[in-house]
């Protein structure tokens, strides 16, 4: 190809290939362009830049989070509501929630017998105490529990066994332990069979439930051991101070999702009904229904992505302003060179598409160095920031993809503008 040709973007493959351009002439024309120039090319591409790594991140993150929700809600266990006590008042001082006894044993049978849809009901309650094993010893909560609390809970066996049914009548001396005090009393080997004391009581390990990590809250879900409701209430609940077959909260399970409202509706009236609540008067117990608060932080998680998605977006939109102008001035600044070319053989065609090619490697070269900053940063966001990320192929793909559609939607007009210029008129620039 000789300087004539070159300049034309005119490849010398034969005489049926002259007056068009090929695709590599017109790539290598617009990569020698951009090198001529490339701090105010590098500076063009920023919005791009910007953009992208924020619709990467800010993916990322959101779905990270989501992922964390899906598990926080597959460790509480599902389809579960919980009644607690309400705020107690003293003197008319309003107090803190389960300041008050309202809940008992005769609530979770009155549950169980007359709510159809529920499923599986666990009374429970729970203290702070040592726990002791040879040397070892450990402080942690326990849990007072009945049959249905570990299946609307979701614990899962790792080693041993559940309670009996005699277990749980006869009071007897039996716990299931987490994983942070198997951990803690008894390092690396197993508990099943040995004698650990619970307070002062002396409780025998028989079974070890399954890991579940760290709780949506941030506590550790595995440093907790259970016993019987009953063996709870004997054994333990002394130094709790509270009324005979009180409980601290109560566990309704039901079979599907669908069934939660119908379940937590009738939970309300039949409360009231039995704690004699006079209609308007307040209620002495809260129903919490975990799917509509993993819900509603779901809904909340989706609504900031949706605005850091149009920050992204309007990211991207100045980066596109940003190509287009400078385009536009590189028009302006190559009127001659335009002109020279079309006389000695570039077609408008050829002049567009190089002028493309010019927008379409700025926004590309700004998304794939987008693509890594923002893959980094969601890397750096999950190690120093202790925040969840899922980086997902589809969205760097899809961060791609608007990097090309960028180039070309704002690249568009300036490469018409250069095309249609006259060659008379652009020469005698």
């Amino acid at each position: 190809m000789n300087t004539i040709d070159a300049l034309a973007g005119i490849p010398r493959n034969g005489d049926e290939n002259r007056g068009r351009a090929g695709f590599l002439d017109i790539l290598g024309m617009a990569l020698y362009a951009l090198q001529g120039n490339w701090v105010r090319s590098t500076l063009t591409a920023l919005g791009v830049i910007i953009g992208i790594a924020a619709v990467i991140v800010m993916v990322s993150v959101g779905q990270g989070t989501q992922k964390r929700l899906d598990e926080t809600m597959a460790r509480l266990g599902s389809n579960r509501i919980e009644v607690m006590p309400s705020f107690g008042r003293n003197r008319g001082a309003r107090m803190g929630a389960g300041s008050t006894y309202a809940l008992t044993t005769k609530d979770a049978v009155a549950i169980r017998d007359r709510i159809p849809g529920a499923t599986y009901v666990s009374g429970m309650i729970r203290g702070g105490t040592q726990v002791i094993a040879a040397e070892q010893n450990w402080s942690t909560q326990w849990y007072g529990v009945e049959a249905d609390y570990f299946v609307v809970n979701d614990w899962q066996l790792s080693r041993g066994q559940f309670f009996a049914g005699s277990d749980y009548s006869g009071a007897a001396t039996h716990v299931v332990i987490g994983e942070t005090v198997r951990e803690k009393l008894f390092g690396d080997g197993d508990a099943i069979g040995n004698m650990i004391r619970v307070g002062r009581v002396p409780f025998t390990v028989i079974g070890e439930v399954a890991p579940k990590g760290e709780s949506g809250w941030g506590g550790d879900m595995d440093d907790v051991l259970f016993v019987p409701l009953e063996t709870a209430r004997r054994r333990l609940m002394g130094q709790l101070e509270m009324p005979p077959g009180t409980l601290m909260r109560i566990t309704v399970g039901t079979s599907t999702a669908e069934e939660l409202s119908e379940v937590e509706a009738a939970l309300n009236e039949l409360l009231r009904e039995l704690h004699k609540i006079e209609p308007g008067a307040e209620d002495d117990f809260r129903v919490r229904n975990l799917t509509e608060l993993v819900g509603a932080r779901t809904e909340t998680t989706r609504l900031m992505s949706l605005l850091l998605a149009a920050v992204a977006t309007i990211s991207l939109i100045v980066g596109g302003i940003g190509i287009m102008n400078i385009m536009l001035v590189s028009v302006t600044e190559r009127i001659r060179e335009i002109g020279l070319r079309m006389a000695i053989g570039a077609t408008p065609g050829d002049i567009q598409k190089q002028f493309l090619a010019e927008a379409m490697m700025i926004s590309l070269g700004g998304g794939f160095i987008g693509i890594a900053i923002g893959v980094g940063g969601a890397m750096l966001a999950s190690k120093y920031g202790s925040l969840p990320i899922e980086l997902n192929l589809q969205v760097i793909a899809l961060a791609t993809g608007f990097a090309v559609a960028t180039g070309l939607f704002f690249g568009f007009y300036p490469a018409q503008k250069a095309a249609k210029l006259d060659p008379i008129e652009a020469l005698r620039q």
